[in-house]
């Protein structure tokens, strides 16, 4: 049995992975594939994985939003392997987990690239339930809060449907990751597919794309060049943000543990964008000036997690305060813009 939200259904055995899987003779790896792997999440959810000597780490990503530079550590590694791929086309490769990230996630790369966001989820998410079919591979889909829309329930629980503009600027995510998600548990139901869904929430750390278009990077990127942080209108709107170890550590509790999901994972620490400025502005820019501009459409005004079956089923809850964690990624982008501490 497996529970989708409230939902009871009865679903098939997963189809058995490669016979080699149980050899008596030789002890094999764990060979898992992460979709993305390149990319902000993705590359530190690869360095927790490598650091286990029992993995084997596949990465498949086609830079259309990650960076080579976010693995540079691990290439020419033994059991690391870095492959140039789209995951709109199929990938026939042998593993045993599949950690599906691909996406763009930006609202300025969804935004300049709708058709490859939508074609991302959709086919992308069917190819790699394909190949979790063919191999029996247990697979994990990173969906998002944008599942919630702009939500009329607040904190936002996994029971909760959304309140979601399907014809929108943002509907190639959100409505993209709608049908991920579908897709995800049609597989479960029909070919007894091994799935996890987590509903990641914000996250920020170092290896943020510096011009993303989200929120903590465009402040702290501005807080250091000295420019004026831009607040997008009313600056009542909220959001809460996740510092990214504590959400690679969800995901692979997730993938390791028995629960389907979806399971939403974030933090539940709610700032408004006007606190957020100032709090970037008091550590790391005190001179730097706030301006008031036009918002987005479709810009949701308040984003929480319930995060109630995290801590129940996964025993999961973030460890790393916003004070904290902003730091951290500082340092990461003054490395990367060259502007160094005044003293």
């Amino acid at each position: 049995m497996a529970s989708n939200g409230d939902h009871q259904t009865t679903v098939k055995p997963p189809p058995s992975p490669s016979p080699l899987r149980n050899s008596k003779f030789s002890q094999s790896n764990m060979r898992i594939l992460v979709t993305g792997g390149a990319g902000f999440i993705g590359s530190h959810l690869v360095d927790k994985l490598m650091e286990n000597e029992k993995n084997e780490v596949i990465v498949a990503d086609n830079y259309f939003t990650g960076s080579k530079d976010n693995l540079r550590k691990w290439i020419g590694q033994p059991r690391f392997e870095l492959i140039r791929h789209d995951v709109t086309e199929p990938l026939l490769v042998e593993v045993d987990q599949i950690y599906h990230l691909a996406c763009p996630a930006s609202p300025i790369f969804y935004k300049y690239n709708p058709v490859k966001t939508i074609k991302t989820n959709v086919i992308g998410t069917l190819n790699m339930l394909g190949l979790a079919k063919r191999v029996g591979a247990r697979i994990l889909l990173t969906s998002t809060s944008e599942v919630y829309g702009d939500p009329l329930v607040h904190p936002q629980p996994e029971s909760y449907w959304g309140n979601v503009n399907p014809i929108g600027v943002r509907s190639c995510y959100d409505e993209g990751k709608r049908v991920a998600e579908t897709l995800m548990f049609d597989y479960h139901r029909q070919h007894g597919i091994e799935i996890r869904i987590a509903r990641i929430f914000n996250t920020y750390g170092p290896r943020m794309n510096i011009d993303d278009g989200r929120v903590v990077s465009n402040f702290i990127a501005q807080a250091l060049r000295g420019e004026p942080l831009t607040v997008q209108k009313p600056g009542t709107q909220t959001r809460s943000f996740c510092y990214v170890s504590d959400m690679v550590d969800g995901l692979i509790r997730l993938m390791d543990g028995e629960n389907t999901g979806p399971i939403n994972i974030g933090n539940p620490g709610e700032f408004t964008m006007t606190e957020l400025a100032e709090t970037v502005k008091e550590l790391i820019n005190p001179g730097v000036e706030i301006n008031m501009v036009e918002n987005t459409p479709d810009d949701p005004r308040q984003r929480k997690p319930d995060i109630t079956k995290a801590k129940a089923l996964l025993g999961w809850e973030p460890k790393v305060k916003l004070r904290d964690g902003l730091p951290l990624m500082e340092e990461d982008f003054r490395l990367r813009l060259g502007v160094t501490k005044k003293k």
